[in-house]
């Protein structure tokens, strides 16, 4: 009996493999024929999340993204975007399992670009404007992102509307983003805050390490997420 269920199982998994490797989306495939781009080497891995707005995503060479993956571009399939691309993924990429990348008018994200499992990146979100109109009714507000390139976003890390990431910077694990952060930012926190920076003469060290400071969480090039309960807060961007 053991024979014949490591036989069978032996069966199952080679036929797994070869729908995973069938149902992959490459350049070459149908699918891949939908896309503004996809590029050489390029490949969407089998089984893909939710996938529409084809024509307006543009993915670069040798990315891979993951299982599971959702690449959206518009509230729903059939909707009008105009002429130019709205989700740009660049070169050499991989985009972890599970993750979404949700775009309405402009994501932006670098070469070189790593994730980890579960990231969700959007530059739409509710408001909650009028107490007296459903949230979900409301009409939602949109702002650019942009990662810039060679950055990693740890497992599970969301990055809001008119985030702004520069080069090399690292986002940890369960971040909620919102902001500007200069390159080679390390950024952790709900809401995210500037926790390393780096510098040639001081090379990578605490926010304020230069002038003796280092518990206090700015950095001159970051514009850093407001906690919930300060005034200033723009509320509709939670």
């Amino acid at each position: 009996m053991s024979c014949v269920r490591r036989a069978l199982g032996t069966l199952i998994h080679r036929a797994y493999t070869a729908i995973r490797d069938a149902g992959a989306i490459t350049a070459a495939s149908p699918a891949g024929h939908r896309f503004r781009r996809l590029g050489e080497g390029a490949k969407i891995a089998f089984p893909p999340g939710a996938i529409f707005g084809e024509r307006w995503i543009e993915v670069g060479d040798h990315t891979l993204v993951g299982e599971r993956v959702s690449l959206s571009c518009g509230m729903m399939p059939g909707v009008e975007l105009g002429p130019g691309s709205v989700l740009r993924i660049g070169g050499g990429c991989s985009i972890g399992r599970g993750s979404h990348i949700v775009a309405h008018q402009s994501i932006d994200i670098g070469d070189d670009v790593f994730t980890g499992p579960y990231v969700y990146i959007t530059d739409q979100n509710h408001v909650y404007d009028d107490p007296e109109v459903p949230i979900g009714r409301q009409w939602p507000r949109n702002s650019p992102v942009s990662i810039g390139a060679g950055s990693w976003l740890g497992a599970g890390a969301i990055i809001l509307p008119g985030t702004r990431l520069g080069r090399q910077c690292v986002v940890a694990g369960g971040a909620v983003v919102r902001g500007e952060f200069p390159d080679h930012s390390v950024v952790a926190g709900v809401p995210a805050r500037l926790v390393r920076g780096y510098s040639p003469e001081l090379g990578w060290h605490a926010p304020g390490a230069a002038d003796g400071t280092s518990a206090a969480p700015h950095h001159p090039g970051a514009t850093l997420v407001t906690p919930p309960d300060h005034p200033g807060l723009d509320r509709t961007s939670f």
